[in-house]
């Protein structure tokens, strides 16, 4: 044998958090962008040809995201799921299993796994009946004709029932994905033969990947960090779920995140070397490939999504209603610092919906662009970019107060005192949709004060908010499950469930309407 036929080179390729990105679009004003899959798909079919091994792999989050998708579960659900026949196409290897995979209910998942050429990977999704792997196989292992041989294992985030509508994930169980990987890899290493050991998990780096200190509180979202300290024998650990862009190696695996949306494929370029006929890993470099506006989008994707597109675009320009008034965003920031007609409005809704006299809400991105004079579909998903339903549950006065307090440490002072977004709802990742803004109460937050202090006033009705009383508040069902670490709505008697997504409702509210009228009682400010 000589030396090129005992030495291989395997691209891995890896994309996540797609979140039903395809065509390089912003929906919310048409304008062009480099992200989605008919761009990242020409820099993966490059990719491949360059490399006569190479292994494609969606690392979760793909069905759902933006209104092709949403207008596909609501409206199209009948036809084959577009996303499913892309990755089909590009004849992807595996996919995992994302969070947001669920949002749209067990029915229709169920259905993109049938119409998958590929298998979904989710080793630690259990069905509770069975308690086997409910999605398709725990882990593959693909050989290359010249014997060498690759196994994947797909983990998911366990995090999911705390956000998920439990009707999503009815029959489900959850194991943690430290201890699920950690046995699934001594299966692996008792029962299988292979040369490189890949961990796709759907989630993140809970600690700072230089110095090992904790990013977040350790809830078990993110193990990323530790699956790479406590587990022996992964060589590769491609990651998602938290949207950055990641190349690196933590204790000798090495770790790859590819951003999101399809802004960037990740890819580890792993070079072997055969020695007593054996394939051994001799290097491995990581890198991001980032989508440009050189990149063109593939014809034959934008064609699958063709009809889909066109008639997403016709629901997304539908006429809804008039506005007097002004709810445009001018400064985000501002928005999220004293009461404001579009955020005031969200939470009217939300309590017309249900009757609940007490609502809060966020404003989940800073891309929000308001409503203008004459509001479409558009405007509203623009606003409203999640699938959230809500629920009303029953909190006391000292829950609301510890709420409040909570969503004050996204504020602290700079050097000049002023207040600024706390650098933890910022990286590593964005998480803007964890500060919420009330109605139905009146508040002030003062930021000089020490974090758990800072509510300074509270009152319900003109007076002081009682500590022991039981109120009804409605919210969404991500944040009444206590996602976002808002442990005090965990487990909460639920009053009501409306089981529409917000989207609908705040069209359904303007539809009747048809004329709707910015106000602002200004019940609530932040200040230093």
């Amino acid at each position: 044998m000589n030396n090129l036929q005992n030495k291989c080179v395997v691209a891995i390729l890896e994309t996540s958090d797609i979140h039903g990105n395809v065509v390089p679009v912003n929906y919310g004003n048409n304008e062009e962008t480099n992200t989605g899959l008919a761009k990242a798909a020409n820099l993966i079919l490059d990719q491949q040809a360059q490399h006569e091994y190479s292994l494609l792999i969606d690392n979760g989050d793909l069905i759902q995201g933006t209104p092709l998708t949403y207008h596909y579960a609501k409206f199209l659900y009948h036809k084959k799921n577009p996303m499913i026949q892309i990755v089909n196409d590009l004849q992807y290897d595996l996919a995992v299993l994302g969070n947001h995979e669920f949002n749209f209910g067990i029915e229709l998942l169920e259905k993109a796994v049938e119409q998958s050429r590929f298998p979904w990977l989710a080793a630690n999704i259990l069905d509770q009946n069975t308690g086997q792997p409910k999605f398709g196989k725990p882990y593959i292992i693909k050989e290359f004709n010249n014997g060498l041989r690759v196994a994947v294992l797909g983990v998911t985030t366990h995090y999911i029932p705390n956000w998920e509508n439990p009707k999503h994930i009815q029959g489900l169980e959850f194991e943690n994905v430290l201890e699920s990987t950690k046995k699934w890899v001594k299966s692996l290493q008792k029962n299988e033969e292979y040369d490189l050991l890949i961990v796709s998990y759907h989630g993140g780096f809970e600690k700072d990947l230089s110095n090992g200190e904790p990013t977040e509180s350790l809830t078990g979202e993110n193990q990323g960090y530790q699956i790479c300290q406590e587990i022996d024998g992964i060589d590769i650990l491609l990651t998602g779920h938290q949207h950055r862009q990641i190349a690196n190696e933590i204790n000798g695996v090495t770790v790859i995140q590819p951003g999101f949306n399809g802004q960037s494929i990740g890819k580890v370029e792993v070079m072997f070397e055969q020695v007593d006929g054996k394939w051994r890993v001799e290097n491995k470099k990581p890198s991001i490939l980032e989508v440009t506006s050189s990149i063109e989008p593939m014809k034959d994707i934008l064609k699958v999504t063709e009809e889909y597109e066109k008639e997403t675009q016709t629901w997304l320009d539908q006429p809804i209603g008039q506005l007097k008034g002004n709810m445009l965003i001018d400064d985000v920031m501002q928005v999220r610092l004293q009461d404001h007609p579009l955020i005031e409005f969200i939470n009217k809704v939300q309590m017309d919906a249900t009757g609940a006299p007490i609502s809060n809400t966020a404003l989940f991105h800073n891309g929000s662009p308001g409503f203008p004079e004459n509001v479409t579909m558009r405007d509203i998903v623009s606003n409203y970019i999640y699938p959230n339903t809500l629920k009303v549950i029953l909190i006391s006065g000292q829950d609301i107060k510890d709420a409040l307090e909570k969503s004050a440490t996204y504020f602290m002072l700079d050097e000049d005192c002023q207040i600024k977004v706390n650098p933890f709802f910022i990286e590593p990742k964005p998480q803007h949709y964890n500060y919420d803004m009330w109605e139905g109460i009146e508040y002030e937050l003062k930021i000089s004060n020490p974090e758990g202090e800072r509510v300074v006033k509270l009152n319900y009705q003109n007076k002081p908010l009682d500590m022991q009383q039981q109120f009804e508040v409605v919210m969404n069902n991500y944040r009444a499950s206590g996602g976002g670490e808002f442990e005090m709505f965990k487990n909460k008697p639920v009053v009501k469930e409306i089981q529409i997504d917000m989207t609908e409702i705040i069209a359904e509210y303007i539809l009747k309407r048809k004329v709707i009228t910015a106000t602002c009682d200004n019940s609530w400010r932040v200040f230093v």
